[in-house]
């Protein structure tokens, strides 16, 4: 079973993902918090597979209570997934930045937010369609073009795919290798970036410019 933490302040969106989570034959709510300082003791506590954050709550928001659980310099950190109403440039730079293993829009429909808690779980993230583009492109402190980070040709195939929001089966298709040679490409990609997950790679590609 993946082991969910729900953290929003509003009960009724509590109620809904829960619902949601629970119709789910492998999911379980493990428990749900009201503010940030709740969702900081409660996740370390009872340590979920993957927790969903609002970013607006009381007594700590979201991206703070993020930066907490899995930010730089957390040791252990725990997959979380924001979810929230705001679609601000700022709010998505600040949660890749902190470790987010995925950032929905609370419209993007029941079954976006259960595909982003098993993207989670696997190690991988997810971003709402909707706004991927819009916000990565637009990330504040553009870095200068030319930056390539030591990746090579292949690995910068790859990376612009996965800013693109590919998937790793329609990344090998596109480039007409195996799913395990892009998965091997990645894991020398992360070792090369010090990335931990899709998001931080395409939050990386965007600030160079490296699509357009």
């Amino acid at each position: 079973m993946i082991r969910v933490l729900v953290a929003d302040d509003q009960a009724l969106v509590r109620t809904g993902f829960g619902m949601i989570i629970g119709a789910q034959p492998d999911m379980e709510v493990v428990g749900e918090a009201a503010d940030g300082v709740e969702a900081v003791e409660m996740a370390r506590r009872l340590r979920p597979d993957v927790a969903l954050f609002d970013i607006r709550m009381p007594r700590m928001d979201g991206l703070q209570a993020l930066r907490l659980l899995a930010g730089p310099g957390v040791a252990d950190p725990i997959k979380v997934v924001m979810v929230t109403t705001f679609d601000l440039d700022e709010y998505v730079h600040q949660a890749l930045r902190n470790g987010a293993a995925g950032f929905l829009l609370k419209d993007s429909g029941p079954a976006l937010l259960v595909e982003a808690v098993r993207a989670a779980m696997s190690g991988d993230a997810l971003i709402s369609p909707s706004i991927t583009v819009r916000l990565l492109e637009h990330l504040s402190h553009p870095v200068p073009q030319g930056d390539d980070g030591g990746l090579s040709p292949r690995e910068l195939d790859v990376v612009r795919l996965i800013a693109r929001g590919r998937t790793n089966a329609e990344i090998a298709a596109e480039l007409f290798i195996s799913v395990g040679t892009v998965k091997t490409h990645l894991g020398s990609v992360h070792a090369k970036l010090g990335t931990r997950n899709r998001v931080e790679i395409a939050a990386w590609v965007w600030e160079r410019r490296l699509v357009s």
